[in-house]
């Protein structure tokens, strides 16, 4: 999809609900047993955003970056503060986080992904200069990252059986659900005014 490499900023995100959603069909069988299944491969986001705002300033800021995405025409980043790190969210990055791969003593590029127990969740928006690796358990300084993919290439193939790990803050590509901005302006004293745009975001 087309795609802008600009982060919402932080302080237009904060206020904002939503989170991950999956889709599960169900039938009910005549035996009285349940058959459950999902189209999505993925879980997909979904954010609501601007409740937070609390400015005209910050509605224009909100105005701008939507008017700068042509609405729905151009994705960006967004930072899921629940949800952004190889590790818990008050926790410190580090190159052991996560396993991405093992070495077969030939293959050097491996995407980064976060496991969720059993389901590993590939992150393609890696944030630049955040992403530290390790190779069986020793930290390494000898890759690049393409930030656009979170593809991540060691300049050396790891030997065979080597276990790839690697830690990293990243965003979560989305575009805006709506081609306009719910706007609502209220007095909230000293002649100031308060300002409030709803628009839903999604992967």
């Amino acid at each position: 999809m087309a795609f802008h490499e600009v982060r919402l900023p932080a302080r237009l995100a904060f206020g904002s609900t939503g989170g991950v959603e999956r889709r599960t069909e169900i039938v009910a069988l005549a035996s009285g047993h349940e058959r459950r299944s999902t189209p999505w491969a993925e879980g997909r986001r979904r954010y609501l955003i601007g409740a937070g705002l609390r400015s005209l300033d910050d509605m224009a800021a909100l105005t701008a970056f939507f008017e700068a995405r042509r609405g729905r025409l151009y994705g960006f980043r967004f930072r899921d503060f629940a949800d952004f790190k190889s590790c818990a969210p008050g926790a410190t990055v580090a190159a052991t986080d996560q396993a991405i791969g093992t070495g077969d003593g030939t293959r050097r590029v491996f995407q980064l992904s976060k496991a969720y127990g059993d389901h590993a969740r590939r992150i393609a928006k890696p944030v630049e200069g955040s992403v530290r690796m390790a190779v069986a358990g020793t930290e390494t300084t000898a890759f690049a990252v393409d930030w656009t993919t979170g593809e991540a290439s060691l300049n050396a193939a790891p030997a065979a059986g080597a276990v790839v790990t690697a830690g990293f803050v990243f965003d979560v590509p989305v575009r805006f659900d709506s081609d306009r901005i719910e706007v609502t302006l209220e007095s909230f004293g000293a002649g100031r005014m308060a300002a409030m745009g709803l628009v839903e975001v999604r992967v």
